[in-house]
């Protein structure tokens, strides 16, 4: 089975290496998709793979790097 996501990550987001950390978290968890800065501040993405892992992955970016801060 197979799941896929498309998330819009809103508050301080950009500028202090989220979709970098959004990156690396994805190749961890095995996922595919991408994820890109928007001109409005935001970072969107979207994730595809095993339903455990993209529930993982959410949790995780609700967390973000330091520095970050998700509304």
């Amino acid at each position: 089975m197979s799941a896929a996501r498309h998330v819009t990550i809103r508050g301080r987001v950009q500028g202090v290496g989220y979709r970098a950390f959004t990156e690396h978290a994805a190749a961890k968890y095995q996922l595919k998709g991408w994820v890109r800065n928007r001109s409005d501040g935001a970072v969107e993405a979207v994730f595809a793979g095993e339903p455990d892992r993209v529930r993982a992955m959410i949790d995780t970016c609700r967390k973000g790097p330091s520095g970050s801060r998700v509304d």
